[in-house]
């Protein structure tokens, strides 16, 4: 990582600033900057973003910020005192995009809420997450990723049969949020572009809202037929194969293995000896699903990871090992994607880490800096790009709000 390095990427020039904390408003931001965009993340003095101290950490350098904080600048200001809120203005005033978290009431108080940012910037893209939405009764409700996911309707489908509901074992309703909202603003920004009379955009985005719009079945399906899906582990109730699981090769490692067309599903019957006339349709498939099911997990059991990959493989049905981080980190198909890229950090030297997803061949981003220190933007960001004065940033540092 060069000390001149910076953005690149087909977002280059675009100007973003975030007011937001921990997971889901920074991916959105996070998700611009890995495509050069300009993303200015907004921290209180002192202790700043409570993400940098999340997650495990090595001789006291926190792992994830490294990551979640990559590409970005860090500046200090106070949103509690008058004067960072003056600054804030500032910075809103210069950007094309602005991204907010905090409760609906504290925006108001701030001078953050839509119409204030619009009335700073009548051309801004401002994307809002909140828990339940800004124009619902529970607008000033606080809201964290795993009530987001409890409301979308994922985790009640998830889980084995006859057992608890559960949650994935990361922020999946942070990410999905962080993902969609980044979605949301490059749609703003293409009608920026093009039309003449854009009067600004506000993003209103509910936590549970990207996970509840990925579930396409759910709402047409109990619509129409009164019908709510069950928990049936890793099998889907809506997949178009009968054989769908987990299994564990005799070497103790799991095989996923799918069917998604009737003719896999009689390949797979064929491989465990059963004549694949008896499975010619559908319904004769799911009639038999048990034992298929159960004559695939005791076929994987008796043979070695090696030797059921390559036999599913001859028989052209998708199968796929369960990849844990370490797996990852040695396989071939990642390193062939160059999915993982090696960065230079102050504190850790080198560390690896996702690449910038997804590809983009002609104008790739690229990962030129990791999380950054607390502040150590704000001369660049104060004086050169807003204009302060030495005599300001001496005062408002004096004052600690920055």
């Amino acid at each position: 990582m060069s000390e001149n390095a910076g953005p690149s990427g087909s977002l280059k020039g675009l100007k973003v600033v975030e007011f937001a904390q921990v997971i889901a408003g920074p991916l959105a931001g996070g998700l611009l900057a890995d495509m050069g965009a300009d993303v200015i993340h907004v921290e209180p003095p002192g202790l700043g973003d409570p993400a940098r101290k999340i997650g495990p950490n090595k001789d006291g350098s926190y792992l994830w910020f490294k990551v979640s904080g990559r590409n970005k600048r860090s500046v200090t200001c106070d949103l509690r005192r008058p004067a960072g809120q003056a600054l804030a203005h500032k910075l809103v005033a210069w950007a094309d995009v602005v991204i907010v978290t905090f409760r609906a009431s504290t925006l108001k108080e701030w001078g953050l809420d839509w119409e204030s940012v619009r009335a700073l910037n009548p051309k801004v893209v401002m994307l809002q997450i909140s828990g339940y939405g800004a124009n619902t009764s529970r607008a000033d409700d606080p809201g964290f990723g795993k009530m987001g996911e409890a409301r979308s309707g994922v985790v009640a489908i998830t889980g084995m049969e006859g057992g608890p509901p559960l949650h994935t074992a990361f922020s999946h309703g942070d990410a999905t949020s962080g993902l969609m909202g980044s979605w949301a603003v490059l749609a703003a920004l293409w009608r920026r572009e093009r039309d003449p009379d854009f009067d600004g955009e506000w993003i209103d985005l509910a936590l549970f809202e990207p996970l509840y719009r990925l579930i396409e079945w759910q709402v047409i399906v109990y619509d129409q037929l009164q019908r709510t899906v069950q928990r049936l582990g890793n099998r889907m109730e809506f997949s178009p194969g009968a054989v769908q699981n987990s299994y564990q090769t005799s070497e103790g490692d799991w095989l996923t293995v799918t069917s998604a067309t009737p003719r896999t599903v009689q390949r797979i019957a064929v491989m465990l000896g059963l004549p694949a006339e008896e499975f010619e349709t559908q319904e004769q498939q799911e009639a038999r699903r048990a034992e298929l099911d159960a004559g695939v997990a005791a076929w994987m059991a008796q043979r070695t990871t090696e030797e059921a990959m390559e036999a599913f493989q001859q028989a052209g049905v998708v199968t796929s090992p369960i990849l844990t981080a370490a797996d990852i980190c040695a396989d071939e198909i990642y390193a062939e994607r160059e999915d993982i890229v090696a960065v230079e950090d102050p504190e850790l030297g080198t560390v690896r880490m996702q690449a910038v997803l997804p590809h983009l061949r002609q104008a790739p981003g690229a990962v030129w800096r990791t999380g950054p220190a607390l502040g150590e933007d704000n001369e660049l960001v104060y004086r050169e790009w807003l204009g302060l004065t030495d005599e300001e940033l001496v005062g408002l540092e004096a004052e600690q709000v920055i």
